[in-house]
Order: structure tokens, then sequence, then C-alpha cells
């Protein structure tokens, strides 16, 4: 069953059942859409969950061990805190999890998280919740819309809000364009990063992004990679973020040659996406990406479609 389907009652208690998700990592900004763009990436958080006498996790992937934490652990909080909120009763859960998703680094794992945590609810508290409300609670978590609306309906997302509510419109990635990540050493905290934007911002650099972000859906719906550049360009967070997010600088001048379209941080950074035309451009973009950041550099290079579907879940009936 799609997550963005409408649910039908399973004909057993939800403990009979297990729940298999699988959640893509999102890239954020794109360059000027500050907090109202992302595009869904195809490596994922996978997930197999079903009820126990006591919580426990057994991980695999990219930060395993802290994955596996049964404190400090954002799935479980959250997960338990929309249960205590809603006043079911508490469901202990043994969860095996695949994590391809890099933690702190701009690629959005908390929203795939997050959305996790509110799916298992959803399934294991019986809250019968629509997609338009885990979205709202999804936004409400991650305190700003666009990793959330990519990573559960997957595509290029454009949202805004509307009062209390969250509008949102969804574009295809052209089929024939690749992603690069390039992922630093070590993560940044999304508080950090934010922490370094000013409070407020002269008129032309106001003008410049909203320029730049009227281009950059239309250059995604109609697999314009001659706009990519001038729709990636910003002025608003890049610049100040530039200090603490060094791969930035370096990379920025790539676009335009070797396949590569655009480059921009990945959400608040540190990672850095660069956007190529086509899968055959991906050695001389990958060859010219590290000839920029020369012999020293200690990160890597992720390789990887946009992803078209969202986030996914399948029930299945527990073996006796």
């Amino acid at each position: 069953m799609g997550m963005n389907e409408p649910r039908m009652p399973l004909p057993q208690h939800p403990r009979d059942w297990t729940v298999h998700l699988r959640l893509p990592a999102t890239s954020a900004n794109l360059g000027p859409g500050f907090d109202s763009v992302a595009v869904a990436l195809d490596f994922f958080l996978e997930i197999e969950a079903e009820a126990a006498p006591e919580f426990r996790i057994a991980a695999r992937g990219r930060d395993a061990e802290r994955c596996a934490r049964l404190e400090d652990n954002l799935i479980l909080e959250t997960y338990k805190r929309l249960l205590a909120a809603n006043e079911r009763p508490l469901v202990p859960l043994a969860i095996e999890m695949t994590n391809a998703i890099p933690l702190g680094m701009g690629c959005g794992s908390s929203a795939a998280g997050r959305l996790a945590a509110i799916a298992l609810a959803v399934h294991f508290g019986q809250l019968a919740w629509d997609t338009e409300r885990i979205l709202e609670e999804g936004y409400a978590l991650e305190g700003h819309p666009d990793n959330v609306a990519a990573c559960w309906l997957g595509g290029f997302q454009a949202t805004a809000r509307e009062g209390e509510r969250i509008r949102m419109a969804q574009v295809t990635p052209p089929e024939e364009w690749r992603a690069i990540v390039v992922l630093p050493p070590e993560p940044l905290a999304t508080s950090q990063a934010r922490s370094v934007l000013p409070a407020s911002y002269p008129l032309e650099d106001v003008i410049a992004n909203l320029q730049s972000v009227s281009l950059l859906p239309l250059a995604f719906a109609q697999a314009r990679g001659d706009l990519l550049k001038a729709a990636m360009q910003d002025r608003i967070h890049q610049p100040y973020r530039a200090p603490i997010c060094p791969l930035l600088p370096l990379l920025l001048p790539l676009v335009g040659g070797d396949g590569i379209l655009g480059a921009a941080l990945s959400g608040a950074g540190p990672s850095v996406l660069v956007v190529v035309e086509r899968a055959s451009s991906l050695p001389a973009a990958e060859r010219a990406i590290r000839g920029a950041l020369g012999a020293g550099f200690a990160g890597e290079l992720v390789s990887c479609r946009f992803q078209q579907m969202g986030a996914q879940e399948l029930h299945q009936l527990k073996k006796k």
C-alpha cells in the first residue's frame, strides 16, 4: 500500500502486522528556494517494525550505531510523543533499520525520521490520519514544509504557507538528469547553519532571489538545463553559510562545464548538491569535482537519481 493512498482498515489488530517503510532522502532550498522547495533523491531510510514486548533496534548502513540507540533517538522519541499526545497506549516496537541517508548533512534525515515515526504512530496507535493530516504533523515537527513534502510525496515540491495551511505543487524532475551529493567529512547542525543568517536583507538581494526562484520549478518541469545556472543562484543564505560550508565556493565555479548544470548547498549544508545533465556525464563531473576539492578531500561523492515516488508503506501479516 502506498503512503499517498487512502488508508484502509486492516482486518486484524495492528499489532498482528509488520510495517515496512521506505522514505527517500531530500535536498531542500536548491539555491534560492529557502524553506520553500525541495526534491527527493533515490537513497533511502528503510524500516521494518512490529509490536514487541520491549523496544529494540537493529540498524545497518550509515550512522548505524547512532540509529540503533534507544535513548536520544529521533524516531522513538517522536513515536512515543505522538502516541501520548493522542491518548493512545504505548506499543513497544522491534525495529530493523537500513539507513542510507547521512545524518546532519542536509539530506533530509530529520524529515525522513520524523515521517517514519508518524507513520508508525498512525499504524500502531490506530490514528487513521490521512495524507493531509500526516503532512501537517510533519510540518509542525520539522518547522518548515519543504523536506517533508518532498520526502512524503516525491519529486520536486514547491511549498508555501497560507495562514495555517500549507500549499504545495509537484513537478516531475527530468528523467535524464542526475545528481551528485558531495558530502564533507563532518556534519553541521541546522541550528548552527541558521544562526549565521542576518535578520534582514537588501532589497536588491531579495529581488535577485525572486527572479531565480521563479525560474527554478520551470527549469525542472521543462528539463531546461540552460536555465538551471541562473535558477540556482542565491543571495539569501548561501553567501552567509559559505564560511562554515567550505565545499560550496569550491564547486560553484564548475557550473557550466563537464555536464554540470547547477550547484547549491543541500538544505542547510554542509553537503553540496550538484545537478548533472545525464548519466553519461557523471564520470567527467565527478573528476571535475574531485579536481576542485583537491587530493586532501576526505569526504564522499554520492551519485543518484531524482526520486519520482515519495514514501512507501507496506503492511504484512506477521508469521505465527
